[in-house]
């Protein structure tokens, strides 16, 4: 259990650090976009108030307390779930990624309102419209981890 704490620990903390940079530092409100390395990488700033792709999008009290309450309930049951079924390592270690990402992005709805997505990537003559952030990303990887290293031992009949 303590390598999902420090896993999501250390998560959390990057995320926010991260962040912190490309908000207040860099100040990408103002300047709305930052191209590091076109098309390939660059920081757009797109506040999120919804889920994924914009979904949910509606600026709301309604809709914010939702999420967080969402992103909430499936931190604790992902804790839950590795803390009863023994996990191995690297499911301990998918599990702090997914949780230290769903609690960055619920403490920028907390601070912001929204998510600060920032970070969008093109390639190939495709413009890709959407940003994210460093929260997205281990949420994405540490979903993907939990199910890739998941203890379950059914028989196939």
């Amino acid at each position: 259990m303590r390598t999902v704490i420090w896993v999501a620990i250390g998560t959390f903390l990057v995320d926010q650090f991260v962040k912190y940079i490309v908000v207040h530092l860099l100040g990408l409100p103002r300047v709305g976009a930052i191209d590091v390395w076109p098309p390939y990488f660059n920081l757009r700033m797109a506040w999120n108030y919804g889920i994924n792709f914009g979904l949910m999008a509606q600026d709301s009290p309604l809709t914010r307390w939702t999420l967080i309450g969402v992103a909430l309930v499936i931190s604790a049951a992902v804790v839950w779930w590795v803390h009863v079924d023994p996990a191995g390592r690297w499911q301990k270690i998918a599990a702090g990624l997914l949780v230290g990402g769903a609690i960055g992005n619920v403490i920028d709805r907390l601070i912001y309102g929204a998510v600060a997505d920032f970070i969008n990537m093109s390639c190939c003559g495709i413009n890709n419209p959407y940003a994210f952030n460093v929260a997205d990303i281990a949420v994405f990887v540490g979903a993907f981890g939990m199910v890739i290293f998941s203890n379950d031992k059914k028989n196939a009949s």
